[in-house]
């Protein structure tokens, strides 16, 4: 491809013409796994009381389904209370590239629109694929501030270029789509997910809010900058913009391929010490809470910020290398038991969390994006030392789950809401979906669902 060519014409170019069907079938088959997972951080997010109490204060016509919620508001507010849900748990797919969770920037979004508006089945799931390219390409070619965080930014114009691509836009307003979006991504902070502030969970719900309104601005004549994704990225919230890296193998190199999924319900940049933990522990096994001396977890500079022993809530404890070392130690899991309130305030776990300490090695650094390395030791009250170390987490596309590990996460987290029976239809409905089976409608009715409590 000549990235010699306007960046954003090519980009939307390729968006507005990209058709699923075309697609290789093996990628469609990931896709449909991609589907799957964030339906599933969906549902299980919907149950989170203050998701709940907000749902709640919601307008009950309009059309759009809140997800595990079993009622409908209006689109713009679907798009962004099942944004925010997707979120909660921390259990929804990412990018290792882009730094970020493409999907869950796309789909509520894309969920509000196919609910309220006569869409065809490949025209939904060709704008999935197209929301994620472009977000995930735009992450990938920048390099946010330090201090912000990346939900709410390039996720934002994936958003907008999904809608453009369901609405059937041509080039030309799918160009000013993306750029109408460029300015209405949000200022994040860092801090709010290391502090434990819920409002960090908002920023994926208003990506898929103002990315649905940005498609609708420009289809009514709203213009934005002549190249507002270089122009943000370029000189305002990013230290670095390459336009060559945004355009590499597009179309031929899936960003939604190289995807990982999780199954430790925590932050990504936690993964390497579960995994780490994990491999002891089919090794050599854990010791008890209280034979343990110290941990010290060895890791990346992004998995070393992660060190606050005593974190304030549930979000704050999912963002913390020792509070999630120390809750694996005494549950026995990294699963989303482990990281409930009722983890956040167990003495025995705050007190162990306190005996691990986590150090940034420059060279695991050096290691990104392909891996995000970690090496764990334990140093036991009788002097045995019990170490290993990691580099690709599991989920990525180097070592991925396999399809049962990926159902089994699924139900345990659609069974929060549904009847086993439903969260197992759901499953086989949305896999069938991206095979080209079963109606667009059909699969949306069993999204409609009414909780079990």
């Amino acid at each position: 491809m000549n990235t010699s060519t306007d960046t954003l014409h090519v980009l939307s170019d390729w968006a507005a013409g990209l058709r699923y069907d075309t697609l290789p079938a093996d990628l469609r088959s990931h896709i449909g796994w991609v589907l799957a997972d964030t339906v599933a951080a969906i549902v299980a997010g919907s149950v989170e009381p203050e998701l709940r109490q907000w749902a709640a204060r919601q307008t009950a016509s309009g059309g759009a389904t809140l997800v595990g919620l079993g009622r409908c508001t209006q689109p713009a507010m679907a798009a962004l209370i099942n944004g925010t849900a997707g979120t909660f748990l921390e259990m929804d797919e990412g990018n290792r590239f882009s730094r970020g969770h493409p999907a869950v920037h796309v789909l509520p979004a894309l969920l509000a629109l196919a609910d309220t508006q006569r869409l065809e089945r490949s025209d939904f799931l060709a704008a999935l694929v197209v929301g994620y390219e472009v977000g995930s390409r735009i992450g990938a070619a920048s390099q946010l501030r330090s201090a912000m965080h990346p939900h709410g930014t390039w996720g934002t114009i994936g958003a907008a270029a999904a809608c453009a691509r369901a609405h059937g836009h041509t080039p030309a307003l799918m160009k000013e789509a993306i750029n109408v979006s460029a300015s209405m991504t949000i200022a994040t902070s860092k801090k709010t997910m290391l502090e434990g502030g819920l409002v960090r969970n908002v920023y994926a719900g208003l990506s898929n809010h103002n990315g649905m309104l940005a498609a609708q601005l420009a289809a009514c004549g709203f213009t934005g900058e002549r190249d507002g994704v270089a122009s943000l990225f370029g000189q305002i919230v990013s230290e670095r913009y390459d336009s060559a890296e945004l355009l590499r193998e597009l179309g031929s190199d899936w960003h939604v391929s190289h995807n990982y999924f999780k199954r430790h319900s925590c932050c990504r940049y936690n993964h390497g010490t579960l995994d780490a933990l994990d491999l002891l522990d089919q090794r050599d096994g854990l010791p008890a809470a209280e034979q343990v001396a110290r941990v010290e977890v060895r890791t990346y500079s992004l998995a070393a910020e992660l060190s606050d022993p005593a974190p304030r809530n549930t979000l704050a404890a999912k963002f913390s290398v020792p509070f999630a070392v120390a809750t694996r130690l005494i549950h026995g899991s990294s699963g989303m038991a482990s990281f409930t309130w009722d983890a956040v305030r167990d003495e025995r776990v705050l007190a162990l969390a306190q005996r691990v300490s986590v150090q940034e090695d420059p060279a695991m650094t050096a290691r990104l994006p392909q891996e995000r390395p970690a090496l764990v030791r334990i140093t036991t009250t009788d002097g045995r030392v019990l170490q290993a170390e990691v580099g690709v987490n599991r989920g990525d596309d180097a070592s991925p789950y396999t399809a049962q590990e990926l159902g089994a996460k699924f139900m345990e987290l659609c069974t929060r809401v549904w009847p086993e029976a439903h969260a197992e239809r759901v499953l086989h409905g949305t896999l069938a979906l991206t095979r080209g089976q079963g109606g667009l409608g059909d699969w949306l009715q069993l999204l409609r669902r009414v909780p079990l409590r």
